[in-house]
């Protein structure tokens, strides 16, 4: 059993990890990966996102669901696509926020989350 829940936990990190590269790839700016393993029950990995447009971040989410299908992360749910400021996609064990660059300093996940370890997602996913 604990081979299978690290094999799961390792699939979720890299997954999380190759979001935030396919993000920064798309011009999403100031991407972080969080590792909330063992500090949330809901999920283990956040991934944030600040978004140019309404229409970029609508172009990332689509893609990253895309991403998601071919990792076998399908998205369970999508929050806010049609909105301006945020967008929630929902892969179970990594959820990626994309924001506006208001809504992501008002909402302020970044800090509200502060206990938890940022990957370095630059140098790990390539």
């Amino acid at each position: 059993m604990a081979t299978l829940e690290a094999a799961r936990l390792n699939a979720a990190r890299l997954f999380a990890l190759e979001a935030a590269q396919l993000a920064a790839n798309t011009r999403g700016q100031n991407v972080v990966v969080l590792d909330l393993t063992g500090i949330s029950p809901v999920t283990d990995f956040f991934v944030l996102v600040t978004g140019t447009s309404p229409r970029q971040m609508r172009s990332v989410c689509d893609e990253l669901r895309e991403l998601g299908q071919t990792r076998g992360f399908s998205a369970l749910s999508r929050s806010g696509y049609d909105g301006e400021n945020w967008i929630l996609v929902d892969f179970v064990d990594v959820v990626v926020h994309l924001f506006s660059h208001e809504a992501r300093l008002f909402y302020d996940l970044d800090a509200l989350w502060g206990d938890a370890p940022r990957l370095a997602w630059e140098a790990q996913a390539k």
